[in-house]
């Protein structure tokens, strides 16, 4: 992926760009959906000095039939050497993730060394529980209705796939059931946002991070800092709360040493 700018209608690519200060941070999009979602954030990160990185994950961009013939070892893949590219060039790399993109930022937190990681409503745990079912499902039903656009604020899309591949839904819960086995080898500190409501992803997911992240990071920061949000759903990077998860994230990163500003 060259580095380049990117124009405001080009919102629905991956991109990576770099800023003037030296760290980096890896933004990874959520299930079925794709940078837009994280273009908000990524221009609050570019303003702050960061390098960003915001790829499209395989099986996205493209059709929900791509998504269907796509593993979950495409994905934890893609940002592994994505993670891997920027740690050869910056000297600190921070990783952030919504949905899906929060699990894929924990598997690099267990797989790699990121200076710390935000979570925005990680897909640890699904709500509809006839997820649990997919593995036998795919060979029945090809997709399902949309998840998409759990936003409370009017006029957003996320530009998600209109159908959700019930093969994809599979191999998500088999990353979900991999990322939550080795929580405990996180190092990284992580700060996570959570929507108090949310049709995507469920509670206990958030309630395995605090069983397993507790007590104080040697950077002198607890190891999980969690933030409640009232006025967002679940794409909350698109939502209400968005301008405080931007802020937060940046002073976040700052504190931890990166060094956006200068």
């Amino acid at each position: 992926m060259e580095f380049s700018t990117l124009a405001p209608s080009d919102a629905a690519d991956g991109f990576r760009v770099r800023g003037p200060n030296g760290d980096a941070v890896l933004l990874i999009h959520g299930f079925t959906s794709g940078p837009r979602s994280l273009r908000p954030w990524a221009d609050a990160l570019l303003a702050g000095g960061y390098t960003v990185s915001l790829p499209v994950l395989p099986g996205h961009g493209t059709r929900w039939e791509d998504l269907a013939a796509t593993g979950r070892e495409a994905w934890t893949r893609a940002v592994e050497d994505e993670f891997d590219a920027l740690a050869t060039t910056h000297r600190l790399v921070f990783v952030a993730g919504l949905s899906m993109g929060g699990t894929l930022a924990l598997h690099l937190g267990i797989r790699r060394d990121p200076a710390g990681i935000v979570l925005v409503n990680p897909a640890l745990s699904m709500v509809d529980r006839t997820s649990m079912l997919a593995g036998v499902l795919r060979r029945f039903i090809p997709s399902v209705p949309a998840i998409a656009n759990d936003i409370a604020l009017p006029g957003q899309d996320e530009g998600a796939y209109p159908r959700t591949p019930v093969a994809a839904v599979h191999e998500l819960r088999r990353l979900i059931t991999a990322t939550r086995r080795h929580l405990d080898t996180v190092r990284a500190p992580v700060l996570a946002y959570r929507s108090l409501v949310d049709h995507v992803v469920s509670e206990s997911g958030i309630n395995a991070l605090r069983r397993v992240l507790v007590g104080m990071h040697p950077a002198g920061v607890p190891r999980l800092q969690l933030t409640y949000l009232e006025r967002s759903l679940h794409v909350a990077t698109l939502d209400y709360d968005a301008d405080a998860i931007f802020a937060g994230s940046l002073a976040f990163f700052d504190r931890l040493g990166g060094h956006g500003h200068g």
